[in-house]
């Protein structure tokens, strides 16, 4: 049996399945996790079995096969434990929709919106 750390975190090694559609990767393929890094938040690079390899993503992106069953079964997520414990990210409620999508990471269109006035106080 996979292990698991504390609070869901996967470890190097684990087998996943993909839990949404990622760049070239649909849900549910499978894949096995080669680097676990960060502190406060927990990213993955993952290895698919269609041969795409993926890094930064995050732990809601991804169950073990045991959770994937659960869910496919009809089981809530939230029984695995991982919404609760990634959903408490600082997010805030002035998010703005929307942002790009670079190397496979979503950066909110409010990061970019604040790069723009910083480029332009500098310049002017």
């Amino acid at each position: 049996m996979a292990k698991t750390s504390a609070a869901g975190i996967l470890d190097k090694g684990n087998k996943v399945v993909a839990t949404v559609d990622l760049r070239g990767v649909p849900a549910g393929t499978r894949g096995k996790v080669a680097v676990v890094n960060g502190l406060s938040w927990i990213r993955y690079w993952v290895r698919f079995d269609n041969g795409v390899a993926i890094g930064s993503i995050n732990r809601t992106a991804l169950a073990t096969p045991a959770e994937w069953e659960r869910r496919q079964a009809g089981g809530d997520p939230a029984e695995d434990g991982v919404v609760a414990a990634a959903s408490s990210d600082d997010s805030s409620d002035d998010d703005v929709g929307g942002g790009v999508t670079v190397n496979g990471v979503m950066v909110p269109a409010k990061l970019i919106e604040r790069a723009k006035a910083a480029r332009a106080r500098l310049a002017g």
